[in-house]
């Protein structure tokens, strides 16, 4: 039943709304899988003039789906809601759904591993992140910090060959969430990503490519990672 004064019906539809246009779609996701940006950051990861980015930051806080913290000369951008992570993988998850989207081209295997800095991209790199998250060794971002933090099960790392006890940052972020630009949703990065990457390649699941930033799944790795990694 349609309710035009039903504050639940309201809220999605609001939503809905902001979201429909990708420039702010694309600014919620990199806020909310990446943490805090000025306006300037946000604008050259999105490709687009501060002027037009701006517009949408008015509406996106209008909405309250993001807030601005004002330090000195700097405007640094946030999300609004601490649960807005899960909607976005939501979507994301039903936008590559292929018996709801229309068909797509075939998968190529940079779309299914790549390298990313020096860390793992693409499916591979999305199935890490969200394994880690849901077994606990990962706490999911909130959009409030850059840093991931560890959550209380670490055991998932070592099952990937990686002991975070032993993982020392030097100058470098420990660990963040990176917006997966094809999937749309947060793979592992910082010097923690990096090691992952570097013990799949030790352990011989994944080799480097001839060229370019391509990752090749090998037959170790078919057989392993599809129990290591659900839904890989």
């Amino acid at each position: 039943m349609v309710e035009p004064d039903s504050a639940v019906q309201a809220a999605i539809v609001g939503l809905t709304r902001e979201l429909s246009d990708p420039v702010r779609l694309t600014a919620v996701q990199l806020l909310a899988a990446e943490g805090p940006h000025t306006m300037v950051q946000l604008a050259d990861a999105l490709g687009v003039t501060a002027p037009r980015l701006g517009n949408h930051l008015a509406r996106l806080r209008a909405a309250g789906l993001v807030t601005v913290e004002h330090s000195g000369r700097h405007a640094l951008y946030r999300v609004g809601r601490d649960d807005l992570l899960p909607v976005l993988t939501a979507l994301a998850r039903y936008g590559g759904n292929d018996s709801l989207a229309p068909p797509r081209p075939v998968e190529s295997t940079v779309d299914i591993a790549h390298t990313c800095y020096d860390h793992a991209a693409g499916r591979l790199g999305v199935a890490v992140f969200a394994m880690l998250v849901d077994r606990g060794a990962l706490r999911p971002p909130d959009g409030s910090a850059a840093d991931l933090t560890l959550g209380a099960d670490v055991s998932a790392f070592h099952d990937l060959g990686v002991d975070p006890a032993a993982v020392d940052p030097g100058r470098r972020r420990w660990a963040t969430a990176c917006l997966d630009r094809t999937n749309r949703v947060p793979h592992l990065g910082g010097i923690l990503g990096g090691r992952v990457l570097a013990a799949l390649l030790d352990a011989k699941f994944v080799r480097r490519g001839d060229a370019g930033r391509e990752l090749i799944i090998t037959s170790l790795g078919r057989r392993e990672l599809g129990a290591l990694l659900p839904g890989f």
